[in-house]
């Protein structure tokens, strides 16, 4: 091998010293600045000692011409009063030299500049807030949550949002600005980066945060593989605190639920996205207005959940705390640690305990005088003996088959679901009350719906096609079959109950013109769920336990079977109809107003005990119960 040469050896070394980075250039520069200065001085010096004076002034003190020299490089004018043309030739060569130098130099800082505001578009630099809310993850369930946590925050002096995601930085603030808006006190920091990837988790200070939620990137095709990863990255990190997380993050195939648990353990909540939205989906079906309610539950403009210690009603039967509050409703009590919703109504409030309520801020809750029921004014009506119902669901993805083994649950024998669909037949489960038929069809097509006859059947459930179409085409596909059936019952005067999936809140709006009975805004349901967790995670036992098959749930009731008919009253007889059925009174539904979004569709939640309202047909009382 041959030896490298001395010019070789120099570019070597020239082309190391140049990466190594602004500061390297600027110091390379100035030692150029020095031996150009010092090497003209040298020729000044020179000439004068062979008597040439280069200046008219013999007597130039030297260091006075090696700081004009330096002076020279920096400011060309400086030459401008030179006489001599010896000296003005020197002067000429170091003002040329120190003209290249200060160009190269502007041209070293305004790269490095431009190269620093290009390392804070990517989202590098590391967070070093504390106590914030960290979202891991990009998908556009970002923007409800982060409206939430807005409101939720509202209280606090100042609130910090992080949001990590394989998305560049920029494009996410103005994502997040154009959708959300202004944030107020809440400021919200975008970085971008690979959650999964431990040295990127650095950057967000994952250790410090009050919670963390986890999102499936957009468009993942394995994206519960994505949320589990990271969740694995959080609780294995060997840079973590031994102090334990506080994770939320959704899962939506239940056959991934137990390696979620095994991964996250205690720290991790998880919330399982299809059977949440198959629940209330079918629910609503059967009563409409349940989605409305669950909206109110969850999201933090309104009226919450909340936990409340009453010392001055230790003693006292859950019944009797239930009349001690105007503004609040008292829906269970946690009793060691265990929830327990709508307990009998001759269960004790002790010490130790606490009082699960709804309220619309903790601040409103407060005691009140005991309310007086008027017996005389609650209905003795029994519940109808169930039938066998017909259900037709237009439409398909991959949560029908939950939705159905749901629906099973609530239909007597004999019952049947008809599934009209663009896609080849699915493979349904048996279910032991209800029995599936399966017709390929387009449910935009209206001599395809004019077969069906749906006139004949109680409910329809008309569901998003968000396995194989975007949000906004699925959700246009999905307005259009509402236009044709709406369009259909006006022709054929029948009255329809219509629950749709919906995949953006936004179309909402528009799909009102077509009156359907309910609104199910999936990925808003998630996002609320989420952000209330991420807020307070014993909230976690209370939605466990309303969202399990066999735990208390919500219903909507008519309301003739708890107020007579006719009756002017306040609700704490709505309260004592529903004691008297085993049952918790958190609300109503007027019907005449179900259509409207600017009376909250009808619905009432948690309404003031002391004013008095009058059911009339249709009505349905919102009541905690078992199923």
């Amino acid at each position: 091998m041959n030896k490298p040469s001395a010019g070789e050896r120099f570019r070597y070394w020239f082309d190391n010293w140049m990466a190594k980075g602004t500061i390297a250039l600027i110091a390379l520069l100035g030692i150029a600045t020095v031996v150009l200065v010092l090497v003209v001085f040298g020729l000044v010096q020179l000439f004068t000692l062979f008597g040439q004076y280069p200046n008219d002034d013999a007597n130039t003190n030297p260091l006075d011409t090696l700081w004009g020299n330096l002076m020279r490089t920096l400011d060309p004018g400086t030459m401008g009063g030179d006489t001599n043309w010896v000296f003005r030739v020197f002067m000429l060569i170091i003002t040329i030299g120190g003209l290249v130098i200060v160009a190269s130099l502007i041209g070293i800082i305004s790269g490095a500049f431009d190269s620093k505001v290009e390392d804070l578009r990517k989202g590098r630099s590391k967070v070093l807030e504390s106590d914030h809310t960290l979202i891991l993850g990009w998908s556009p369930k970002v923007f409800p949550i982060i409206s939430e946590l807005v409101i939720a925050n509202e209280s606090r002096g100042k609130a910090f949002i992080v949001v990590l995601a394989d998305k560049d930085k920029v494009e996410m603030e103005d994502e997040i600005f154009a959708k959300v808006g202004k944030t107020g006190k809440t400021r919200v920091i975008c970085r971008t980066g690979d959650p999964m990837d431990l040295a990127d988790l650095d950057v967000v200070n994952p250790y410090s945060a009050r919670s963390i939620i986890l999102l499936a990137p957009e468009g993942s095709p394995d994206p519960d593989s994505d949320i589990i990863k990271t969740a694995l990255a959080l609780t294995n990190n060997p840079r973590r605190n031994p102090e334990p997380y506080h994770i939320v993050g959704e899962i939506a195939d239940e056959a991934n639920l137990e390696a979620a648990h095994l991964v996250g353990r205690d720290e991790a909540h998880w919330v399982l996205g299809s059977d949440l939205i198959g629940r209330i989906t079918v629910q609503s079906c059967r009563q409409s207005g349940l989605s409305v309610v669950y909206s109110e539950l969850l999201d933090f403009d309104g009226d919450e959940i909340y936990f409340t210690d009453q010392p001055s009603l230790y003693g006292a039967t859950y019944f009797e705390t239930q009349l001690r509050f105007v503004d609040s409703t008292v829906i269970g009590i946690v009793k060691a640690g265990v929830v327990q919703l709508n307990c009998t109504d001759d269960a004790l409030y002790e010490a130790g305990d606490l009082l699960i309520v709804i309220a619309e801020d903790d601040s409103t809750i407060r005691l009140a005088a005991a309310g007086v029921p008027d017996a005389a004014s609650v209905s003795t009506a029994k519940t109808p003996k169930a039938t066998p119902e017909r259900t037709l669901v237009l439409g398909y993805n991959s949560g029908l088959p939950g939705m159905l083994r749901e629906l099973n649950e609530y239909v007597t024998a004999g019952s049947v679901a008809t599934v009209l669909a663009d896609v080849d037949e699915p493979t349904f489960p048996t279910f032991s009350n209800l029995s599936v038929e399966f017709k390929r069809g387009d449910s935009t097509n209206r001599a395809t719906l004019d077969g069906l006859d749906v006139g004949s059947y109680e409910h329809i459930i008309v569901l998003a096609y968000r396995d194989t179409l975007d949000s906004q085409r699925a959700d246009s596909k999905t307005l259009i079959t509402l236009l044709q059936l709406r369009d259909m019952e006006e022709r054929t005067n029948t009255d329809l109950n219509i629950v749709s999936e919906m995949l953006d809140d936004r179309n909402r709006e528009l799909a009102e013109v077509t009156n359907a009975d309910d609104f199910i805004v999936s990925d808003k349901l998630i996002s609320l769920m989420l952000s209330q967790v991420s807020e307070n995670k014993t909230l976690t036992a209370v939605f466990q336990t309303l969202f399990d098959p066999d735990g208390a749930e919500v219903y909507l009731s008519p309301a003739e079977l708890y107020i007579a008919e006719g009756a002017n009253v306040d609700f704490y007889t709505v309260l004592e109809a529903a004691r008297r059925r085993g049952e918790t009174a958190i609300g109503y539904r007027i019907a005449a107003n179900a259509h409207s979004s600017a009376d909250a569709y009808g619905v009432h939640v948690n309404p003031k005990k002391n004013e008095k309202v009058t059911f009339h047909a249709g009505d349905k009382v919102i009541v905690v119960g078992e199923g």
